[in-house]
This record gives structure tokens, sequence and C-alpha cells, in this order.
């Protein structure tokens, strides 16, 4: 299975300084162990549009995929019947930048578990596991929260916690993350529908999006150019440091859990 989303990406600064944007981007929903796609699609290989396992599932250019997540799960207890499914952008003529993906880890009609990676501009990863204590599936209403390690945005603090919520559904997914620290936080947002990717589908994003997750960036810095104009708070990057992937907790159960645990493999 591979499909496209073509989602629509909202993001809100809450504080003193408000900003706003929303803008459409596209990501693939790909199963590691499926079919490789259309012709148009590469997987594991060059294509006008490709998914690589190199850009998931560990440090970035040196992922290991399927592997690394069903190694973190596993490490973390988490069991599943499948699939273990990757919601990403691809690649666009070899290009790719992902501040978010998703590995999206299904039990029968339900999800079971969510490793959202999260890319910062410097290069830097860090992974937040997102699990109900009692192992049950994640539904729409439910929501996970990890307290907040890595550095991403410069003029966001290292400080707070997220609140993740997670709808997937046959025809299309929502993934909605609240950050709240005193003094304010973000919401960000990400809502499409789910259709299969064809030749047609790829040329037409191409088209619609030539420069891919390039524009990506390109939006990234330039609302980095819009908060540095209203005078945010710039603050330079720190050093990564700790485990690669945090384990959230159900919120609402009486703990937020910040486990932390270092992926040995």
């Amino acid at each position: 299975m591979t499909e496209l989303v073509a989602a629509h990406t909202f993001h809100a600064r809450k504080g003193a300084i408000e900003n706003a944007f929303r803008y459409s981007v596209d990501y693939v929903l790909v199963d590691p162990d499926g079919s490789a796609g259309p012709g148009l699609f590469g997987r594991n290989r060059a294509g006008l549009m490709s998914v690589q396992d190199a850009d998931h599932g560990g440090a970035p250019g040196r992922g290991r995929g399927a592997a690394w997540a069903r190694h973190v799960l596993a490490a973390h207890g988490v069991r599943f019947a499948g699939p273990l499914l990757l919601l990403a952008q691809p690649r666009l003529l070899g290009h790719v930048f992902n501040p978010v993906s998703f590995w999206l880890a299904c039990d029968g009609e339900g999800l079971r578990a969510v490793i959202a990676e999260v890319t910062n501009t410097f290069g830097d990863r860090h992974s937040y596991l997102c699990a109900k204590e009692d192992g049950s599936l994640i539904g729409a209403s439910d929501r996970l929260r990890a307290v907040k390690v890595f550095h991403v945005s410069p003029f966001q603090p290292i400080a707070g916690a997220y609140t993740f919520r997670f709808d997937i559904q046959p025809d299309r997914v929502g993934v909605w993350i609240d950050l709240d620290h005193d003094g304010g936080g973000v919401i960000a947002t990400l809502v499409g529908s789910r259709k299969p990717l064809t030749n047609r589908a790829i040329l037409w994003s191409a088209l619609r999006r030539p420069f891919g997750t390039r524009r990506v960036l390109a939006l990234i810095y330039w609302q980095a150019m819009t908060l540095k104009l209203k005078s945010a708070r710039y603050r330079p990057r720190p050093l990564p440091l700790g485990p690669e992937v945090t384990k959230a907790g159900d919120l609402g159960m009486g703990k937020a859990s910040a486990e932390h645990r270092r992926d040995t493999a």
C-alpha cells in the first residue's frame, strides 16, 4: 500500500508575540513491507518521488527504516499485529526535509502506537513514542503527553510539554500537536485526505509544488524572519543530549511520563 495524503498544515504561536500560518503539503503513507508503488515512485531507489529508509528511523541520512521503528516499539513493550506504516513527506527529485514524520503501529482496525520523528533544521532528530499506558488502541479523542526535551525552533524554549492527538481513518488522517509552556507555546496540525498514489498523482504533485520540501524549508526560514522582525527572542542551538526516544503518557491518567530510554541497537 502506498498512498498520497494531500494535506494542509497549520501553525499558531501562543503568547505575547503571535504568529500563524497555513499551507498545503503532500505526504505519502507507505507500508514498508508492501508493494513499491507506481513507476515514478522509488522505494529505496531513485524516482521522481521516493522514500528512502536512510531518511527515517534513526539519525537523518543514517536511518534504518522500519527495523528501527520495530526495535523501538518492542523495547517499550508495544505489541501490535500490524501493519506498520510511515507517514512522511517524500523525496522530490532527490531532496527531502521532514520537520515531523510518523510511524503508525496499527492493530486490526485501530492505532496502537505512533512514533513522531521530529527533525530540526540543524540536522538533529528526536522521536516521541505515543502509546497508552494500558496498551489499548488510540482513539480520535485520546490525548498523549510528552515532556519537550528537544530543540526545534530557536524561538521556543526547551520547556513545557507536547499534547498529541491522532485520528487515522481509511479516507483521511489528522494529527494535532499542542506545545504548552509558561508564557506560550505552539499549536500545529496536519489534516489531509488519503488517495492511492499513482503516476498521475505524482506528476500533478510535482507540477503543483515543484520544489517539494525545499519549499517547506523556505517557508520555515520565512517564518523565522517574520518572528525576528517581531522581536521574538532567539535561542541558540544547544548540543543534542539524552536519549533519542522519549515516551509519552496518557493525558488524564494522573501522570505524563517523561521516561527516557536510549535505543542501544
